[in-house]
């Protein structure tokens, strides 16, 4: 089951055009969306204003080389790795989604796309693969990572307007893997397989779908803030025992003494259990 592709049998009774065009109308949702929802949050017009506003405050200008590193470095870690969360289970799950529906949705494109793949067994086990990974870690997220779950105590089957995207892909997953194991063909698996993908795509500007596209855009402009010295208007990091900074902000020994205790770890101390 695990080797065959079980769109080479829908094609007898659905035209692979069809199916073409499908995926084509579902890229375009996917841009469309993504677009309405700059417009509609000004994220585009946010990161402009932000990168001019942090200029003003830039201490030494970054060039080309080092910009080139600061992407490679956000797309290793941010994006191809999730190192941005300090939780190991959530930086798990989050990688068996990711990873898995990507997997899932580029096979699904080769497999309708490209006749080849109805002769090698590789394709359509990654197929399957994707879809088992993305169902493994949206599930454990659905159930017991999820920060108003794990965190907050409220029920896992409380449904907000956000949770859209997560439930959408875990029932496009779901019902792919059922129908694929079922025998494939046009039946109800079918078309709640297609139902759910269509919410999926189709409801890009009512989900968390467009925020991945913006995640590293956002990770890579605040690394070149940091790296020009505008910190975000942030104030530098400072030894509180410094008598030039003691010097500077009177306050420090006034209220913490010329000594100031190590605050330790913070929030950092206990186990991370949430975002």
């Amino acid at each position: 089951m695990f080797t065959s592709n079980p769109f080479a049998d829908l094609s007898a009774s659905i035209p692979t055009v069809y199916m073409q065009g499908y995926i084509v109308v579902m890229i375009l949702l996917v841009m469309g969306g993504t677009i309405l929802d700059m417009i509609h949050k000004k994220s585009a017009q946010y990161f402009f204003e932000n990168a001019k506003k942090a200029q003003k405050s830039a201490k030494r200008s970054v060039d080309s080389g080092e910009k080139v590193a600061i992407a490679t470095s956000v797309l290793v870690k941010e994006v191809l790795t999730s190192g941005e969360f300090s939780n190991p289970r959530r930086r798990l799950s989050h990688l068996l989604t990711m990873w898995g529906t990507i997997i899932f949705i580029v096979t699904t494109a080769i497999m309708i796309f490209s006749p080849a793949a109805n002769i090698s067994s590789m394709v359509p086990t990654l197929w399957h693969i994707g879809a088992l990974m993305l169902a493994v870690g949206g599930y454990w997220f659905w159930f017991a990572i999820r920060v108003d779950v794990s965190a907050e105590g409220l029920p896992w089957f409380r449904f907000e307007r956000a949770d859209l995207f997560i439930l959408s892909l875990l029932a496009t997953a779901t019902f792919a893997l059922i129908w694929s194991f079922t025998g494939g063909g046009v039946n109800i698996l079918f078309v709640l397989f297609i139902l759910s993908s269509t919410v999926l795509f189709g409801g890009v500007y009512w989900s968390k779908f467009a925020h991945m596209f913006f995640k590293p855009a956002a990770a890579f402009q605040k690394r070149v803030i940091m790296a020009d010295g505008g910190r975000e208007n942030l104030p530098p990091d400072y030894d509180l025992t410094d008598p030039e900074v003691q010097r500077k902000f009177p306050d420090v020994p006034m209220y913490m003494g010329k000594n100031p205790p190590n605050m330790g770890l913070c929030i950092k101390a206990e186990r991370a259990k949430h975002y």
